[in-house]
């Protein structure tokens, strides 16, 4: 917003504060963390699992786990699944 100052008439800028306007509200960032989720599959790392995602599933071993992802190893493939897209979880039992 621009101001007229009486000195000059030349427009000089004004601050929403110097106009007693509120300033808009800045955009916050958000992580969803799951903690249920996260603890199991801690409790995975090393075995194989089924995780039904809301794309399918993916099936391999838990390698790693995060609050926000999980990394699955199927052979020679890395899948890094977002905890928030998981629906569930199943270890996979040796037949």
């Amino acid at each position: 917003m621009q101001h007229m100052n009486n000195m000059n008439m030349y427009p000089t800028a004004v601050s929403p504060s110097q106009m007693n306007m509120p300033s808009m509200p800045q955009p916050m960032q958000v992580m969803v963390v799951e903690p249920f989720v996260y603890q199991a599959l801690m409790s995975l790392k090393g075995k194989r699992v089924v995780l039904d995602t809301t794309r399918g599933p993916v099936n391999g071993i838990v390698v790693d786990a995060k609050p926000d992802h999980v990394v699955i190893q199927e052979r020679d493939s890395t899948f890094f699944v977002r905890t928030c897209e998981i629906i569930w979880i199943m270890p996979e039992t040796g037949k």
